[in-house]
């Protein structure tokens, strides 16, 4: 997820699920305002220093999640930062300048957000209340379709669809008893998955249909589709060793073969160059580095970490000045990408992705008691780093709307095939 890759819906016509994701959210992850300091209003327990209009809530809880992931307790001050972001009726907006303020009809809350941060709340734990208040909006703005869209009343799309899946499994929620009109969030997400028999895109899913209503390939929500129809979150362990996905349609389609057939897909679009490529508005292809740490997760959930091996080695060479420009959501999508893949994040191509991550915030308090005896405790004196950050796979939403559909701004949609 490249987000799964993302922004504000006021953000849309200028971005990118995660993008990430990969969302979440969460392609290459352009920031909305890269080298502007984060304003006054700004509590100092937020990861970053770029503005966080667009990304706020999301990068937060990717931090936080990341951190927990790599054995790190988060800085209480960091959590509380996001705790207060929370508006009354349990929903998340990408950020609230004055949490102290009220939420109200202006207020841009979004499905992606809140599910991130569903997703990081229950990781660091000791916040139920506020978690069951985020899961309770989530389930009240669910389409009859069973999916989700970026927005309340959105179309759904698979990007959102699939980081919702990520929050109820994360708090032990099963998706298929969330219903509306009959129909679960896996209902919403294989109706987006092409079949095999598509010329192009055989076996991906699209980010929604197109205003023709044709299913579009597009790898950012693929990636995300792939752990949705696994019942994954932004935080995923390797899956089971298996053979190379093909792509195989059959009469009554299962998640399982959903997965399968997107990993197929993912394979194929990384086979040539080892990533996968973004392309803006009469731009050259680039290097989507946000889409590509979304897809190493996806494919080692399904079939096992050496299945994301190429692209892995590519990341490791070559992601670490892009993560260093964009800022906390790219450390923390690598950093999903080594967890998923079961490589160390300490030394990600010789890069120490968790001290450069802690480096943008507040110091942790340091490392899970199990995690002490491998010595891998956080110092308390981490600086605060001013680098920019990078909305990324922002569940791809964003990048989907500024070029025209197509994972938040992770960059997650371009709606063309990689």
């Amino acid at each position: 997820m490249n987000v799964r890759r993302r922004s504000s819906v006021a953000a849309l016509a200028a971005t990118a699920v995660i993008g990430v994701a990969a969302a979440p959210a969460v392609a290459a992850d352009p920031s909305p305002s890269a080298t502007t300091s984060a304003p006054s209003t700004a509590a100092s327990g937020l990861y970053g220093s770029g503005d966080p209009q667009f990304d706020g809530v999301w990068r937060q809880s990717l931090a936080l999640l990341a951190q927990d992931s790599a054995g790190v307790v988060p800085s209480s001050k960091a959590v509380k930062w996001l705790t207060d972001q929370q508006c009354d009726d349990g929903s998340f907006a990408p950020f609230r300048a004055d949490p102290a303020k009220a939420c109200d009809a202006e207020t841009m809350v979004d499905t992606n957000n809140t599910a991130a941060a569903v997703q990081a709340l229950w990781a660091v734990g000791g916040h139920g209340d506020v978690v069951d208040d985020a899961l309770g909006w989530l389930k009240s703005v669910q389409n009859e379709d069973g999916g989700w869209g970026y927005s309340p009343g959105t179309p759904s799309d698979a990007n959102s669809t699939s980081v919702v899946i990520g929050a109820l499994t994360a708090t032990e929620t099963d998706p298929e008893g969330v219903e509306k009109n009959g129909k679960s969030p896996y209902d919403a997400l294989l109706a987006l998955a092409l079949p095999c028999a598509e010329d192009k895109g055989a076996g991906a899913f699209a980010f929604q249909p197109d205003k023709d209503g044709k299913l579009l390939a597009n790898a950012d929500a693929t990636a995300a589709g792939l752990l949705g129809a696994l019942g994954k979150g932004l935080v995923t362990e390797a899956g089971e060793k298996t053979d190379a996905a093909s792509c195989a349609d059959t009469d009554e389609p299962t998640r399982e073969q959903a997965a399968a057939n997107a990993a197929a897909y993912l394979t194929d679009a990384l086979a040539k160059d080892g990533h996968l490529k973004s392309a803006l508005g009469g731009s050259p292809d680039q290097p989507d580095y946000g889409n590509t740490a979304d897809a190493v997760a996806a494919l080692a959930a399904q079939g096992g970490a050496d299945r994301a091996a190429g692209p892995l080695a590519w990341l490791k060479k070559n992601a670490g000045q892009w993560a260093e420009e964009s800022g906390p959501a790219a450390y923390a999508q690598l950093i999903f990408a080594a967890h998923a893949t079961g490589t160390d994040p300490r030394d990600f191509g010789g890069t120490d992705l968790v001290e450069q991550l802690n480096a943008t915030g507040p110091a942790p308090q340091g490392a899970k008691a199990s995690d002490t005896a491998t010595g891998k405790a956080e110092g308390e004196d981490e600086k605060k780093d001013d680098s920019p950050f990078g909305v990324w796979w922002y569940v791809g939403v964003c990048l989907v709307f500024g070029i025209g559909i197509g994972f938040l701004i992770s960059n997650r949609g371009k709606g063309q095939q990689p």
